[in-house]
């Protein structure tokens, strides 16, 4: 059984993947700096957090954009968001 985490995180990756195609889930470590592992200059993380707020029907003000660095963070972000 999968967890709403996991749930959560099968349907962000997708989001990542298609702004960094080269990226490989599995190596992807969650607890450290999303930007140090992924290339994504600034425009492709304002279409990734774009993508999870048409995605999620969430508004991530720019005041959030610097508590979201992990992958971790995204998902506990969004996490809260859904209530």
């Amino acid at each position: 059984m999968t967890t709403d985490r996991e749930t959560l995180a099968a349907t962000v990756l997708p989001l990542l993947r298609a702004i960094a195609p080269e990226l490989e889930p599995g190596a992807l470590n969650f607890a450290r700096p999303l930007r140090s592992q992924v290339d994504l200059d600034s425009m492709d993380w304002l279409n990734f957090l774009v993508s999870l707020s048409e995605r999620f029907g969430v508004t991530i003000p720019e005041a959030d954009y610097a508590r979201l660095v992990t992958f971790n963070d995204v998902l506990d972000y969004l996490a809260g968001k859904r209530g």
